[in-house]
């Protein structure tokens, strides 16, 4: 059995992906673990806060044993945020896993998340805690983890996706290219909120390209990002 634990912020096509590896017959898909968690500890005041909680687990050493523990499936595929990593958190058991990291420029990440959520900080968008997570995996296995590019993935899904799932260890699916529309058993409760575009979407498609333009505030946050994309962007799969 192979768990892979995907890492990315928010607003990245990580929900995409998970559909993506979702609709493999031979895989089990999890969406954001800690999502509850970090809600609860950490105090964000995000949409449907209160039935999130409600809802999903919270204890971080149950959702951490269930994280490594066997699925009935052959790939165990999680689908997980990285500012949901809180301080103060052992973050070592991620090193049991085969990590990978989706990264995204941070003007186009900034730009999709304000239009579900206008309140949003550096940490919000989980560009730092990334970069944590993916030194800890290079340093436990002396060699940068797999990293995809959101824009290299829609440029040519087959190709990097056949890419991913070998850095992964697992063969590539055909399954991968294309899905239903509409909403999947394993999404969290508050996909009514976050994900109408992937509802409605049938596959990763490439989007027409659109110039994006932030106010200064927003920019100022995307400045602060970009050194921690940069960093991690020369290791990603093309």
């Amino acid at each position: 059995m192979t768990t892979i634990a995907m890492w990315s912020g928010p607003r990245n096509i990580s929900t995409a992906m998970m559909y993506a590896f979702g609709n493999r017959p031979d895989c089990e898909a999890w969406d954001e673990p800690f999502y509850a968690f970090s809600l609860l500890h950490h105090g964000n005041d995000h949409p449907m806060r209160d039935e999130i909680i409600a809802a999903h687990d919270s204890d971080w050493d149950r959702l951490v044993a269930r994280c490594l523990a066997p699925s009935s499936r052959p790939v165990f595929y999680q689908k997980h945020m990285t500012h949901h990593m809180l301080p103060g958190y052992d973050r070592n058991w991620i090193a049991g896993m085969t990590n990978a990291f989706l990264v995204r420029r941070p003007e186009c990440v900034l730009a999709s998340y304000v239009k579900k959520w206008s309140d949003v900080s550096l940490r919000d968008i989980g560009f730092v805690e990334q970069s944590e997570i993916f030194d800890l995996v290079a340093d436990r296995t002396g060699r940068a983890p797999a990293v995809v590019d959101a824009e290299d993935i829609l440029a040519d899904p087959r190709g990097v996706l056949t890419k991913l799932c070998s850095a992964c260890g697992i063969d590539f699916d055909e399954s991968m290219l294309s899905w239903k529309p509409g909403p999947r058993p394993f999404d969290g409760i508050w996909a009514r909120h976050w994900y109408n575009a992937v509802w409605a979407s049938s596959g990763l498609t490439q989007p027409e390209p659109r110039p994006v333009t932030l106010p200064a505030e927003l920019q100022r946050i995307a400045d602060a990002a970009m050194p921690y994309y940069e960093k991690m962007r020369p290791y990603r799969l093309i």
